[in-house]
């Protein structure tokens, strides 16, 4: 089953410095269609503006997972953490028990992101943070691991969730397969580009929810970046 959620009919606001849409519900939108897709909880589609961001702010019992579309990102913590994400690279806060953190664009160009929220599956753990470079030449024609869950996936990110975060850039024409699983749940966003999925076509931006797919078979349409999480 997939289910194409158009980026034209995501909820959102534009508060200026920044212009948010929700993939599900979020801050003032509220849909109780759009609640979580399994595990998922939130992905945020973000522009933000020269110089602002988010001022300092708690979170707990929740993994980021921050995808930098373009630009660049800056996050500062009460752990002491405090790095520069920029396009291309992904960052995981994995707030646990409680962290205190801001996110900064300090460019001096616009910065887009994918925010992503997911429900840990393990709890009571100190918070963490971390970032890693993730070439897109090394995901060209495949998906490729950024966050993930399971010991076994060494080069990715951890996070405290039974999930995983992956990625590909296709070429037009191109195909790709990721074996989700039957009794998996997928929500696949291109950040650029057009797909096609069993006949769905999946434009720049729009989100498709995804479940009782054993493999996932994904042709871009146009050259194409695609962020998918992988959900219980």
């Amino acid at each position: 089953m997939i289910e194409l959620r158009p980026f034209a009919t995501l909820g959102g606001d534009n508060h200026g410095w920044l212009d948010a849409k929700h993939h599900f519900s979020f801050a003032n939108y509220h849909d109780p269609k759009r609640m979580h897709w399994g595990n998922l909880r939130v992905w945020n589609d973000d522009t933000i503006q020269p110089q602002t961001g988010f001022p300092a702010h708690p979170h707990r019992d929740m993994e980021i997972i921050t995808y930098v579309r373009s630009g660049a990102i800056t996050h500062q913590d009460n752990l002491g953490n405090k790095g520069r994400t920029p396009a291309g690279d992904v960052q995981v806060m994995s707030a646990g028990t409680g962290i205190t953190h801001s996110e900064f664009n300090l460019e001096d160009e616009v910065t887009q992101i994918f925010q992503i929220w997911l429900l840990p599956t393990r709890s009571g753990e100190k918070p963490g943070w971390g970032a890693k470079p993730f070439p897109k030449g090394d995901r060209a024609g495949q998906f490729v691991v950024l966050a993930s869950g399971y010991d076994n996936d060494n080069d990715a990110l951890p996070i405290r969730t039974d999930a995983r975060v992956v990625a590909a850039t296709l070429k037009a024409g191109e195909t790709a397969e990721y074996p989700l699983g039957s009794d998996r749940k997928a929500y696949l966003v291109p950040a650029t580009g057009k797909i096609e999925i069993d006949g769905v076509t999946v434009n720049a931006r729009d989100g498709a929810a995804i479940s009782d797919v054993a493999v996932l078979t994904v042709t871009a349409l146009e050259d194409s970046e695609i962020v998918l999480v992988d959900a219980a």
